[in-house]
C-alpha cells in the first residue's frame, strides 16, 4: 500500500526543464514519436506530482512560510512549464501526418492541444505569476480568519454549524459575523479582484482576443460548448429550477411559521433541524468503509487504500484554506482528498463529493496519456456530485436511521435550490469581463441585479456587505478559476439524472456511473455524458425533466 507520507518528488529548475525538453525536442528530430511522447508524459507526470505536494502543503497550513515560499517557487516556475510544453504541442500540431499523431496520442489529446496552445504566448508569462500571487493573496486572507462567535473561535468554515443553527437568532448572528468580516476586509478583496480582472483582460488582448471570456473557456479546455450554449442553460434554470425553489422555500417558511424567508434562513432546511453526522471524523470514516465496500468492491477497495495510506486531510484547524478539494500524484497512481469537517451535513456532502474525483482518477490512473487522466471540470464534476446521490442508500450508517429520510430530502432540495446561485456566479463572470473597466461598485450592482434574475426571494435583512452585493467575493472559485463555477450546475443536471435512475434500478446507474469513471478525460464533455446514457445539460427538457420528478419525490 502506497503511503501519502512516502511520496517525493524532485524540484525541478528552469535548467533541467529546458535540458528536458531539448531531449524531447531531439527524440522527434530522430523520427521517434512514440518514444517521445511517452518521455513527455513522463515528464508531465513528474512535474505535476511536485506541484501538486507544494500546493496541497500551502492549502493545509497557509500560515507556513516554507510551504508559502514553495508555492511562489512553483507558481514562479509554471508559466516557464507552460512555455516549454506549448512549443512542444506547437511542433507536434505541425507535424504533416495528423492522422498518425492521433493514432499515437489519441484523437482528443490532440483535440486538446490544439486548444491549449491558443491559449498561451510567452508575453503572458509575468501575468500568470502574477495571477497566481493574487488568488494566493485571496485565499491566505480568508484563512487568516478568526471570528469570535458563541463563546468560541472559529475560522469561517467553522461558522458552518452557527449558520443552520434551529435558532434563528444564532443564525443571524452566524451571517452577521461572517459578512462583518468581508466588510472589514472589502477595499482589500475588492483591489484584489480589480487586479485580476484587469490582469485576465490584458493577457487575451496580448493572445488577440477582444476579451477574456474566449480565452477563459479555452483555459478550461472547452472544445464542444461555448458561451451561447451556456447562456441557454441558465435561462433553462430559470424557466425550470428557479420557480421549483421558489416554491420549496414557501413551503419551508409556511413550515416554519417564519413572517417571511431571510438570507440567514435558507440554509435551514429541515424543520426539525438539519440532520448532522451521527458523529465526528473517526465515526465518519469508519462507516465510510462500511459503505464503500457495501456499494462496490472496487470502490470499497480503494477507500481501504486511501484511507491506510493517509491520503484524507478532512479535519478543519487554524490556517488551513477553506473548502474541499481532490488533487493527485500521477507518478504513483493515488489522489488525495482535502475537506474541513464541521460536524454539519456538509461534511458528508463534500467528502462524498471529493471521493467521487478521487474515485474517477483511480479508475482513469491506466489511460495511457496523462491528458486523460482526469476529464475536463464540468465532465469531472458528474463523478463527484453523481457520488453524492448514489450514497443514499447507506444513509443510515452516517447520520442514523431516524435522520436519513430527512437528510436525502434535504440533499435533493439543497441541489435543486444550488442550480440557481451557481448560474448566477457564472453570469456574473460573464458579465464582468465583458466590462474589465467596471469599478467595484459597478461590480456589486451587477451582482445585485442578477441575484434578483436567478434567486428573486434573496433577503439580506440588515447585513449590509451581501444587501450592498458583495455576497459574490466568498465565492473563491470567482478569484482563482474564471468560469469555473458553471460546471457544478451543467454536473448537477447529469447528477439528477443519475439518482432518477438510481431510483428505478441501483445496481444499473452504478454500474453506468463506474463505467463513467473509467473513461476518465479520454472524450469531450458531450461525449462522456453520451457514453454514460445521460441527457446533455444542453438539451432541451433535461431540466425540466429531472426538476418535475424532483419537485414530486419531495412532495411525497
Amino acid at each position: 500500500m502506497i503511503q501519502f507520507d512516502s511520496i517525493s518528488a524532485p524540484t525541478p529548475d528552469k535548467d533541467g526543464l529546458n535540458a528536458a525538453y531539448a531531449l524531447l525536442n531531439r527524440q522527434l528530430d530522430r523520427g521517434d514519436l512514440g518514444g517521445a511522447l511517452a518521455a513527455w508524459d513522463g515528464e508531465r507526470r513528474s512535474f505535476e506530482t511536485w506541484s501538486a505536494l507544494v500546493h496541497l502543503r500551502f492549502a493545509q497550513n497557509t500560515a507556513d512560510a516554507e510551504a508559502k515560499s514553495a508555492r511562489e517557487y512553483a507558481d514562479a516556475l509554471a508559466p516557464e512549464v507552460a512555455d516549454l510544453e506549448t512549443m512542444f504541442k506547437r511542433r507536434l500540431l505541425a507535424d504533416t501526418d495528423r492522422e498518425g499523431l492521433m493514432r499515437a496520442a489519441g484523437a482528443h489529446a490532440v483535440r486538446l492541444w490544439e486548444t491549449d496552445v491558443t491559449a498561451f504566448d510567452p508575453a503572458i508569462k509575468p501575468d500568470l505569476e502574477e495571477e497566481s500571487r493574487l488568488s494566493a493573496r485571496y485565499s491566505e486572507l480568508l484563512a487568516s480568519a478568526s471570528l469570535s462567535i458563541g463563546g468560541q473561535t472559529v475560522n469561517l468554515a467553522g461558522l458552518a454549524p452557527f449558520a443552520e443553527d434551529p435558532d434563528r437568532a444564532i443564525r443571524h448572528e452566524a451571517e452577521r459575523v461572517r459578512w462583518e468580516f468581508f466588510s472589514d476586509h472589502g477595499t482589500e478583496l475588492d483591489t484584489i479582484y480589480h487586479d485580476l480582472v484587469q490582469l485576465r483582460h490584458g493577457m487575451a488582448r496580448k493572445l488577440g482576443f477582444s476579451t477574456y471570456t474566449p480565452l477563459g473557456y479555452r483555459r478550461m479546455r472547452r472544445v464542444d460548448y461555448g458561451p451561447e450554449d451556456v447562456a441557454r442553460y441558465r435561462e433553462q434554470v430559470v424557466t425550470h429550477v428557479v420557480p421549483l425553489v421558489a416554491r420549496l422555500l414557501e413551503q419551508r417558511r409556511t413550515a416554519h411559521g417564519w413572517d417571511k424567508i431571510r438570507y440567514w434562513d435558507e440554509a435551514l432546511i429541515d424543520p426539525a433541524g438539519n440532520p448532522r453526522p451521527a458523529g465526528g471524523h473517526d465515526f465518519l470514516v469508519a462507516q465510510a468503509r462500511k459503505m464503500f465496500d457495501g456499494m462496490h468492491g472496487e470502490l470499497g477497495a480503494f477507500f481501504r487504500e486511501m484511507d491506510g495510506g493517509g491520503f484524507l486531510d478532512l479535519r478543519n484547524r487554524p490556517a488551513k484554506r477553506g473548502g474541499g478539494f481532490c488533487t493527485s500524484f500521477p507518478t504513483v497512481g493515488m489522489p488525495f482528498i482535502f475537506a474541513n469537517f464541521t460536524g454539519t451535513h456538509h461534511d458528508i456532502g463534500v467528502f462524498t463529493h471529493e471521493m467521487g474525483h478521487a474515485f474517477q482518477n483511480h479508475m482513469s490512473k491506466n489511460l495511457p496519456n496523462v491528458d486523460y487522466l482526469w476529464p475536463t471540470m464540468e465532465a469531472a464534476e458528474i463523478h463527484s456530485m453523481s457520488l453524492e446521490f448514489l450514497t443514499w442508500p447507506f444513509m443510515e450508517l452516517l447520520v442514523g436511521d431516524a435522520a436519513a429520510d430527512r437528510f436525502r430530502r434535504m440533499h435533493l432540495t439543497a441541489a435543486l435550490s444550488f442550480l440557481p446561485y451557481g448560474v448566477c456566479v457564472d453570469h456574473f463572470q460573464h458579465e464582468v469581463f465583458a466590462n474589465p473597466d467596471a469599478s467595484p461598485n459597478e461590480r456589486h450592482a451587477i451582482w445585485r441585479r442578477l441575484e434578483q434574475h436567478y434567486m428573486p426571494w434573496t433577503d439580506h435583512g440588515d447585513l449590509a456587505w451581501p444587501a450592498k452585493g458583495g455576497r459574490w467575493q466568498a465565492k473563491p472559485h470567482i478569484y482563482g478559476s474564471p468560469f469555473y463555477y458553471i460546471d457544478y450546475t451543467l454536473a448537477q443536471c447529469c447528477a439528477l439524472q443519475f439518482w432518477s435512475r438510481a431510483r428505478r434500478d441501483p445496481k444499473e446507474a452504478l454500474d453506468a456511473y463506474v463505467g463513467l469513471c473509467g473513461l476518465g478525460g479520454s472524450a469531450p464533455f458531450q461525449e462522456l455524458v453520451s457514453a454514460a446514457g445521460l441527457i446533455s445539460p444542453f438539451a432541451d427538457g433535461a431540466l425540466a425533466d429531472v426538476a418535475r420528478e424532483a419537485e414530486a419525490f419531495l412532495a411525497g
